[in-house]
């Protein structure tokens, strides 16, 4: 580091962003990722005992990538370098990895290198860190926000071991944000916060560590002295700090059940411009986007089930794409899955059949599995007659044959009664044909 680098950070240190700041240095000040960091886990042990492969971090901006990797370089006895993807040029990455070939070699000292943004290096400078990293001359740490399978080249990505982080929750940003309110390095010793106000920032952050601190530090410069010096920061003021006003809405309270119950009620009523003003609400006031997601998966299955089948398909690819992207972009699948499944024909004819089901299974659980049903495909089953009369229906005209799949004296019970919506009006007349075929087939015999 030379001295104007140096003169640099220490400036930094004293007139930066908020955030910046207060980046901690241990993995005890580090918030959030404790499916990687806390104790005992494997990321965990392998940093504080200092043995290394090579990393990739990947996540949402404001998870703690590039602090994690910060945290790294105080604890490592390796020489560690970072270098930014944005500004790094091919020619500058080849003398980065001739100095750490010398450094191992002279020194006998190994090399971190963490790259900052990996995904905007394009194939040649992904292709330049290969040599180094495959022959161990360099352990590479890098971090991206988007899906590395699509941004980095599979040999590279296949000498790295995938961390993914996660938005922080708000508990962990609120927490964040009142220890930051301790600290020397923050200078708001004499800002108060209302519960109210730290509650907003906790929840419009969407689980960004980076955005929760630089607003909180721009709504406490807003804020105008008391008579006796000290500053208040209501929610008016945190509003106006980040250009957003907060929603009326309570993640724990009996406004969230209210608005996730207007959002299911709207779609099931086949209403898309209410449903989409509902998801709105949820998503401003900061709500898990995969907590809405999995609600549409039930409700596909619910309320709309056979009548329109691909309604289930879009709900569950909605899911895992907002599991992929994450906010902001997964509101627009979101709303994608959600204006389908409201303007798709509806039918709870699924729902009320294994209702029906169990119910009838609660009364009469001791129902055997009539003998042609049972398996018959071990030694000995043929012996007590197992499967002996079972009819194949891919033997039969159409695949159907008549027989009873039902336990023996159980009448035909009618669960699954389709509509005559969407696809549904299809499976109905199907099953009508079938179960004519049924009867005859009774009377025949």
């Amino acid at each position: 580091m030379d001295i104007f680098t140096h003169r640099e950070e220490e400036e930094l240190k004293k007139h930066g962003p908020l955030a910046l700041r207060l980046r901690p240095k241990t993995l005890e000040g580090f918030a959030g990722q404790t499916h990687l960091v806390g104790e005992g886990k494997p990321l965990r042990r392998l940093i504080e005992s200092d043995v290394l492969s090579s990393l990739l971090f990947y996540g949402p901006p404001g998870t703690g990538k590039t602090t994690l990797a910060e945290i790294i370089a105080e604890k490592t006895n390796a020489a560690f370098v970072r270098v930014n993807a944005v500004s790094s040029s091919v020619s500058e990455l080849r003398k980065e990895m001739e100095a750490a070939r010398n450094r191992l070699a002279q020194e006998g000292k190994r090399t971190v290198l963490f790259v900052d943004e990996i995904h905007r290096f394009n194939k040649a400078q992904q292709d330049a860190l290969l040599p180094a990293v495959e022959k161990g001359i360099v352990v590479l740490i890098g971090a991206t926000t988007e899906n590395p399978y699509f941004t980095v080249n599979a040999p590279l990505l296949s000498r790295m071991r995938i961390f993914p982080f996660e938005p922080l929750s708000a508990e962990d940003v609120r927490a964040l944000l009142v220890r930051a309110q301790s600290e020397p390095e923050a200078r708001l010793e004499t800002v108060e916060f209302t519960d109210e106000a730290l509650d907003h920032l906790a929840m419009m952050a969407n689980g960004d560590a980076r955005t929760a601190l630089n607003a909180l530090e721009m709504a406490a410069a807003l804020a105008s002295p008391g008579e006796d010096g000290n500053k208040e920061v209501d929610i008016t003021l945190v509003e106006e700090a980040v250009q957003r006003r907060a929603v009326v809405y309570d993640r724990d309270g009996d406004t969230h059940y209210d608005v996730i119950s207007a959002f299911i009620k709207s779609v099931r009523g086949s209403d898309p411009d209410a449903a989409l003003y509902w998801l709105a609400r949820m998503l401003e006031a900061g709500e898990d986007p995969l907590f809405i997601a999995r609600r549409l998966v039930i409700l596909a299955s619910e309320d709309i089930g056979n009548a329109d089948p691909h309604g289930l398909l879009v709900a569950v690819a909605a899911a895992d794409a907002v599991k992929m992207i994450g906010l902001p972009e997964g509101r627009i699948t979101l709303a994608q899955a959600t204006t389908y499944l409201a303007s798709a024909p509806k039918s709870n004819a699924a729902y009320m059949g294994i209702n029906k089901a169990q119910s009838l299974v609660k009364k009469r659980p001791g129902d055997r599995v009539p003998t042609h049903l049972r398996d018959a495909s071990y030694s000995g089953a043929k012996k007590m007659g197992y499967g002996k009369e079972y009819r194949y229906p891919h033997d039969y005209p159409g695949n159907f044959v008549p027989q009873n799949y039902l336990p023996d004296g159980m009448k035909r019970p009618g669960f699954y009664k389709p509509g005559d919506n969407g696809y549904e009006r299809s499976i109905k007349e199907r099953l009508q044909r079938w179960d004519r075929e049924r009867k005859q087939g009774e009377q025949d015999e």
